[in-house]
């Protein structure tokens, strides 16, 4: 204990409520910003979780635009599901370390996918109207594909969390100048210094948001591709017979 190492007149009841007095307003400010930096890591997770869903659902949405256009929009189909199984494995790899949210092959699939329907011939004005929205859609899944990359680019600022860290830190060790030397103390404040570490590898974790302990959830992006590729299933065997 850091007790031991200081002068028993440097302990006296003054220094005492002295030092418990200025460790309240520490703790007061150190609980504020790391509740206020908890909130904002979590509102970051969601919001990501909220943009692989959407992005999931635009992707599902082209996919039926193109199918209820016809059989020109086959190719563009085929290359939309080549996408969607390619963001899949970007977004969710097999091993964490792989994650590639601005991963340029893929995007240029999706460009793929824009020329083709860009290719087909629109014969009056209900397929025109398809090939427009469909091109709507590929364009804000190319909008959401550049959100999602820049999400790396975000998060808490380095420099508080280290100040936080110092007031943690200094708090802990104004803990130790009072606490009795046993087992007990010894435990209580370990495991509370684990609780609090804890909470700033949440913070990070979050707003990670993937390849880490803690990961935006794959269903969405899996439900999709599991749609597209029963619908290709289909057709296959449809042609067949």
């Amino acid at each position: 204990m850091v007790r031991r190492r200081v002068p028993e007149h440097h302990l006296a009841e003054e220094t005492k409520n002295l030092v418990s007095v200025s460790m309240a307003v520490v703790a007061t400010i150190s609980a504020l910003v790391l509740g206020l930096l908890l909130s904002n890591a979590n509102n970051s997770f969601n919001a990501v979780q909220g943009q692989v869903t959407t992005l999931s659902a635009e992707i599902l949405r082209l996919d039926q635009l193109l199918r209820r256009y016809g059989s020109d929009t086959k190719s563009a189909r085929e290359k939309l599901r080549e996408y969607a199984e390619r963001k899949r494995d970007d977004l969710f790899p097999k091993n964490p370390a792989d994650v590639a949210l601005g991963n340029q092959s893929t995007y240029e699939l999706l460009q793929e996918v824009e020329d083709l329907v860009l290719t087909v011939k629109a014969a009056n004005a209900r397929d025109e109207w398809w090939l427009a929205q469909a091109m709507t859609l590929a364009s804000k899944i190319g909008d959401t594909r550049f959100i999602l990359a820049q999400h790396t680019e975000q998060g808490t600022p380095r420099a508080a969390l280290l100040l936080l860290v110092f007031w943690l830190t200094l708090l802990f060790a104004s803990f130790t100048l009072f606490a009795p030397s046993n087992l007990l103390s010894t435990a209580t404040l370990t495991l509370c210094a684990l609780a609090i570490a804890g909470a700033v590898g949440m913070i990070l974790e979050l707003e990670r948001g993937f390849g880490g302990l803690v990961q935006v959830s794959p269903l969405p992006m899996n439900h999709a591709v599991a749609v597209l590729q029963a619908e290709a299933r289909n057709e296959t065997a449809g042609g067949h017979t």
